[in-house]
């Protein structure tokens, strides 16, 4: 069939009740906003499409009216296959009030599960999950009691008296993804995006699955005119082209509309160096940056560990390693908040499917991510708590198969404020929530596997720093300043051992002036 071009109308009037319905993109990265939009507004005004099961991978969205809080309906979507929720908030408040059948798998295997899809594959088999709540032996990825009577999507297999997961293939009716430009036959060409994300898998899945494919650009071009290197998916896998009405539909991400330093079609120069000033946060990020290794290869997860790229560059050492994001970026500056996903004048750009190829074969040195939630086994969890479901994201896959893994928090939160200065830290006030838990509630990161693996794992706090042991935690360090009885034991229900070369953190972190880091 020739590719036919529509309206975001008129794409949105073409979605059955009851269809499985794809959506790409990481943050607004290569989304279809207006088609989204004009989905939602058809729903809200006829009642109509309903009861979608809606499959995506990456976060997407804004968390306020964009991107996937477009579909965030009770009764306009039935099932959701999907990594990480917490840009859609809305759609993990239908999941934590059971209004919805909701399943959360690793980020990376909801893209290799795309690839599966379009091979017919039965699915993807893997040992991302063992021992995390996506374990069949824990939840199996079901993520209320709703979806607890409906099918098993994972299984656990064994091979050679080896385990394994096996993710089921999810075949696909319709798919929206967003692109740069189409040419008269269809061909979507990428070039001024920062991310490719999951475009070229998803389009072949739905394709392959007898579905129909719709692209969003900024606008259509003579045949031929595009350069074949630019073209992220070929018109054979696109059945409709919607040009967008406005190019505030067509954002490089939800932070920018447009930024040829992403992209990579220009070098940007970088805006003055300001160094963060002294708190806890810059604390934890400059005892990780003091991890980083010559040459190592590196993924950053946002919250605290994006200081550490900071950090890195106050201490004249950030051209030594190179970044990644999990969206497909390599090398220049990741960025963060609503440009998450991006990276300032990227040395390379890949496809997310194939940057997970990478992480999940080990290819990551070193990862430095955030924690919610430890325990004293070591147990960590991110992706659910009582009120609130943000969902696995690449957590998973990043740190389960990272050569070496640092988890980098505050203790506490809600509250928390220090006096940190002269080489020393103070805790003038705790905060109200305590990061150390008897049992994380959900399990994204399993010691358990860790320790099978022989993974070295370190956890940074302000004011401790534990590694993991067969035993469970083992306190290392702690800040000069802190009585470790009060500040620190007193508040985890699991104690841990003690290190036997138990010493004080470098009292240079605690100091305004730069630390004199070299590699």
């Amino acid at each position: 069939m020739a590719v036919k071009f529509i309206t975001a109308k008129e794409a949105a009037s073409m979605i059955p009740n009851g269809v499985t319905f794809a959506s790409n993109g990481f943050m607004g990265t290569t989304f279809a906003e207006e088609i989204a939009a004009e989905l939602e507004k058809r729903f809200l005004e006829t009642g109509e499409p309903n009861n979608l099961s809606l499959v995506f991978c990456a976060a997407q969205g804004d968390n306020d009216k964009r991107g996937l809080q477009h579909l965030a309906h009770e009764g306009l979507v039935r099932r959701i296959i999907g990594a990480h929720y917490g840009m859609a908030r809305k759609l993990g408040e239908l999941v934590v009030k059971n209004k919805v059948i909701a399943y959360d798998f690793p980020q990376g295997v909801m893209c290799h599960l795309l690839r599966t899809t379009a091979a017919h594959q039965p699915g993807e088999l893997t040992r991302v999950g063992l021992g995390t709540f996506v374990d069949p032996r824990l939840s199996g990825g079901k993520m209320n009691e709703l979806t607890q009577k409906e099918e098993d999507l994972v299984q656990l297999v064994q091979i050679n008296g080896e385990e394994f997961l096996f993710y089921k293939s999810i075949p696909l009716d319709y798919t929206i993804i967003g692109g740069t430009y189409a040419d008269e036959k269809g061909n979507i060409s990428f070039e001024k995006e920062g991310s490719k994300a999951e475009a070229l898998a998803m389009a072949q899945a739905c394709k392959n699955s007898g579905g129909k494919v719709f692209a969003q650009v900024q606008r259509v071009v003579k045949a031929g005119s595009l350069d074949p290197l630019k073209v992220e998916i070929p018109g054979i896998l696109v059945d409709y082209v919607v040009v967008a009405s406005d190019l505030k539909y067509c954002m490089q991400n939800f932070g920018t509309d447009y930024n040829p330093g992403f992209s990579g079609e220009h070098q940007i120069g970088l805006a003055e160096f300001t160094p963060a000033p002294l708190n806890a946060k810059k604390v934890i990020a400059r005892r990780a940056a003091m991890e980083l290794e010559d040459d190592g290869t590196v993924n950053l997860g946002i919250g605290i560990p994006e200081f550490i790229s900071s950090v890195a560059v106050e201490e004249g050492i950030n051209n030594k390693f190179t970044l990644t994001v999990e969206s497909g970026p390599i090398g220049g500056s990741p960025q963060s908040g609503l440009d998450f996903g991006e990276s300032l004048n990227p040395e390379c750009i890949i496809a997310m499917p194939s940057m997970f190829d990478f992480y999940d074969g080990g290819g990551l040195d070193q990862a430095f991510v955030g924690f919610a939630q430890g325990d004293g086994e070591g147990n960590v969890n991110v992706s659910k708590f009582s009120t609130r479901f943000p969902g696995c994201g690449g957590f998973i896959d990043i740190t389960q198969n990272a050569k070496k893994l640092y988890f980098c928090g505050t203790f506490s939160a809600a509250g928390l404020a220090a006096e940190i200065g002269g080489g020393k830290l103070k805790i003038v006030s705790e905060g109200k929530s305590m990061k150390f838990l008897e049992h994380v509630e959900q399990i994204t990161f399993s010691a358990k596997t860790a320790i099978k693996n022989n993974q070295p794992v370190m956890y940074i706090t302000e004011r401790a720093v534990f590694r993991l042991t067969k035993d469970g935690l083992l306190l290392c360090e702690a800040a000069p300043g802190i009585d470790v009885e009060k500040d620190i034991l007193a508040y985890m229900p699991v104690r841990p051992k003690i290190a036997q070369d138990f010493h004080l953190m470098d009292e240079r972190i605690f100091r305004d002036e730069k630390m004199g880091l070299h590699m």
